[in-house]
């Protein structure tokens, strides 16, 4: 079995590649667009700077080679989608080669890096089965493409969906790519369980490369043992049905008719552009995991989730500057990527600052707060258009954490008289329903009581 991908990457340019329209996701369709982008008769190109800039430190970044110049070619392309029938794109050149990236103990060799337009968006109105008609969205056409082309290195579907999940992380630390933006990274996945590459197109998102791969493995064995042959043949994932079906066979190179494109001209890369574009890249997540285990004593998995995206790992040197490491990188790891994952955030999506993390946990470090409420707290916050000060929140709840025993032991007494099973259990030697018990007080008391005292007072409360 072997299996290659061909990543596209939406690029954050303010201006498509070849043309000066915004280039910005907006619902209302063939909005964002001019002569250039609709392929109208006598329309000149021109090469967004940026782009170029862009594909440069992707190319850093995977550890390429650069050729002393590229170019750009035209590739007969005849549907819709590309309204000139042709795509503007690279093949005898690209802006890198020879690349790599380390994929735990196993390096995935990049074949290639280049930038190219995307086509326009076609929208199969009820489905791609059943639509009677097809509408073209041209705000998509033109948006920069940087299309990565791996060796076929990967033996299962798991490997190239973490391979997905890793090249979006070092992406976004490049500041070249937004990962919640719909569709910004695509895969094209090329398979073959005999002789015969069958590629499978535009899937998206990383679990859905992953089942795409799995269904198309499948399907090429069931073909196999009927001692049929695979065709070579390019097909598409219906992800709501979870299959592959046939779209058409599947070019070869040369029925594309590459050209040099006389409108466009040749780029030189010059080595000292290169490496004044190499001293501005970023520490990526996998130097950080090994800088924070170094310097504060961050266990590895906990350092990997808070550098699973730019803006948390920014977030959290910004407050250990305040905060203990030892209290941020728990909090970080566990209670704030939870309440982010459970409303589908990103940090940077929300009105969290550093200052709000900041205060929040430095309530939790002086002991005001309990974790439990805390965690409540910081719900507020991130749902919040308008996040207030923690510490005013605090007080406003009446979240601060109980000690007086006064005011815990009638919580305590009602829950013991509520449990009595777990009571008797305790007394019979089943231990673990202490701590049962010791949670129970907490719910009632909304996460507020201190959990050193309930246990002492549980503790002597059960021995009478």
């Amino acid at each position: 079995m072997k299996i290659g991908l061909e990543v596209h990457v939406q690029l954050l340019t303010s201006s498509k590649l070849f043309c000066g329209c915004p280039n910005k996701f907006v619902r209302e369709p063939n909005t964002y667009v001019d002569e250039t982008c609709l392929g109208f008769p006598g329309s000149k190109p021109r090469v967004n700077a940026k782009a170029v800039e862009y594909a440069i430190r992707i190319g850093l970044a995977l550890n390429c080679k650069f050729p002393p110049e590229t170019f750009f070619s035209r590739k007969s392309y005849f549907y819709p989608d590309m309204s000139k029938n042709f795509q503007i794109t690279q093949y005898e050149i690209p802006f890198a080669y020879e690349g790599h990236l380390q994929l735990g103990d196993k390096k995935i060799r990049i074949r290639r890096i280049q930038l190219e337009e995307d086509p326009a968006r076609l929208v199969h109105s009820g489905g791609l089965e059943s639509a009677k008609y097809v509408l073209v969205d041209y705000n998509r056409s033109g948006t920069p493409l940087c299309e990565i082309v791996t060796e076929p290195d990967f033996s299962s579907p798991e490997e190239a969906r973490d391979f997905m999940r890793l090249l979006s992380s070092m992406l976004e630390y490049l500041g070249v790519y937004d990962s919640s933006i719909e569709g910004s990274m695509r895969a094209d996945a090329n398979v073959s369980i005999a002789e015969t590459r069958v590629e499978v197109k535009n899937v998206t998102g990383f679990a859905d490369v992953e089942k795409a791969l799995k269904y198309e493995i499948v399907r090429q064995k069931s073909v196999i043992s009927q001692g049929k042959k695979v065709e070579r043949e390019t097909r598409g994932w219906d992800a709501v049905a979870g299959v592959t079906r046939s779209m058409r066979t599947k070019e070869q190179e040369e029925d594309y008719g590459y050209i040099f494109d006389t409108d466009l001209p040749l780029i030189t890369l010059e080595r000292k552009k290169i490496k004044e574009i190499e001293a501005t890249l970023p520490e990526f997540a996998s130097q950080k995991v090994a800088r924070y285990k170094r310097q504060f004593d961050v266990e590895k998995e906990i350092a990997l989730a808070i550098t699973s995206e730019p803006s948390l790992a920014e977030a959290f040197e910004k407050v250990i500057v305040h905060v203990s490491p030892q209290i941020a990188a728990p909090f970080f790891s566990k209670v704030l990527l939870k309440t982010l994952n459970y409303g589908n955030f990103k940090l940077k999506d929300t009105k969290l600052t550093p200052e709000h993390l900041t205060k929040l946990l430095k309530a939790l470090e002086r002991k005001e707060v309990t974790e439990r409420a805390a965690e409540l707290l910081l719900r507020d916050l991130v749902a919040s258009p308008k996040p207030p000060d923690p510490e005013e929140l605090l007080r406003m709840k009446g979240m601060e954490r109980i000690y007086d025993e006064s005011q815990l032991k009638p919580v305590m007494e009602q829950v013991l008289a509520a449990n009595a099973r777990a009571v008797l259990d305790f007394r019979t030697g089943r231990k673990e329903s202490f701590e049962f018990l010791v949670g129970q007080v907490m719910r009632a008391t909304h996460g507020r009581a201190d959990p050193s005292v309930i246990r002492q007072m549980l503790q002597k409360r059960l021995e009478k």
